[in-house]
């Protein structure tokens, strides 16, 4: 008897949490759209003055709007993995947050191979998942201050000038395993890239690694001619470049294929460009407009 509760208590379980996920037609009678997106990530996701801004969040307006919808923003803590937040955020729900989940969600790789990865058994890994639309090509980026470091154009320099990077982060791993471990002891380590950055501003580092978009926005608000962009490679560096893109429950087809319209039509028309270029920041088309191109 205790089995067999047990067995109806988790067929329970899994019939609230699927009942959570939205049809588009129940979006549409709501009149709300609800987005995730990443907390305390400038210039994508951020709270400013107690208002949300971002590029992530002014184009969560757009797609809003352009469904007939008012917007509800769900801000995301990052967990260790990917999986864990597309279930967290779109197929299962987290426990901390019974009940509360996004029928769409921002700032997802967008990547075949990682779509359909397949677990131990041989199952898609995220088969309660789509990933789709992608709007923007995001890549590692150097800045260096030019007043210490004239000239950047190999990471080889890094043996004799100090460079900052975001703790536990790929530039982290990268440029303390790279040619060797040859620049380890010249790498940095911060709680995060505007910690990092502040540093090469107070001559404690001579450059820094990170996320292209983070980086063009510190810029942005600096405003330092002596703060230029690398141009160098990347030697070893397994993907340097990647497309970003979003991800809605498998039975929300629906409403992919109608963001998906929008998207393009603000790709193509150069209203994505725009709305980055209000933060900033450098808009790379994705592969997939780059390969049309």
């Amino acid at each position: 008897m205790r089995l067999l509760a047990l067995l109806c208590g988790l067929a329970l379980l899994c019939t609230q949490a699927q009942a959570q996920v939205r049809s588009f037609d129940d979006m549409l009678d709501s009149g709300v759209l609800k987005v995730a997106v990443y907390e305390n990530f400038p210039p994508y996701s951020f709270l400013q003055g107690g208002k949300a801004q971002g590029v992530d969040v002014d184009l969560a307006q757009n797609l809003a709007k352009g469904q007939g919808l008012q917007l509800e923003l769900l801000w995301v803590t990052p967990g260790e993995k990917l999986d864990d937040d597309l279930r967290n955020v779109i197929w299962k729900g987290h426990y901390m947050r019974p009940g509360v989940m996004a029928d769409l969600m921002l700032r997802v790789p967008y990547d075949r191979e990682f779509s359909n990865r397949r677990n131990d058994v041989g199952e898609l890994a995220n088969e309660q998942v789509v990933m789709f639309g992608p709007y923007q090509r995001e890549r590692w980026q150097v800045v260096h201050d030019s007043r210490r470091l004239p000239q950047l154009d190999t990471i080889g320099l890094f043996q004799y000038h100090k460079v900052g990077v975001e703790v536990d982060s790929v530039p982290s791993f990268y440029l303390t395993s790279v040619l060797g471990g040859r620049l380890s002891g010249m790498t940095e380590h911060y709680a995060n890239t505007r910690e990092a950055f502040e540093a090469m501003r107070g001559a404690k580092v001579d450059a820094v690694m990170a996320l292209r978009g983070e980086l063009d926005w510190l810029q942005h608000e600096t405003v330092d001619p002596q703060l230029h962009n690398a141009d160098n490679t990347y030697p070893n560096l397994g993907q340097p470049a990647w497309d970003i893109g979003m991800a809605v429950h498998e039975s929300n087809r629906q409403l992919a294929h109608a963001v998906d319209q929008q998207l393009d039509e603000m790709i193509r028309g150069g209203a994505m460009e725009k709305l980055y270029a209000r933060y900033g920041l450098r808009y790379e088309l994705p592969g997939l407009y780059q390969d049309v191109e």
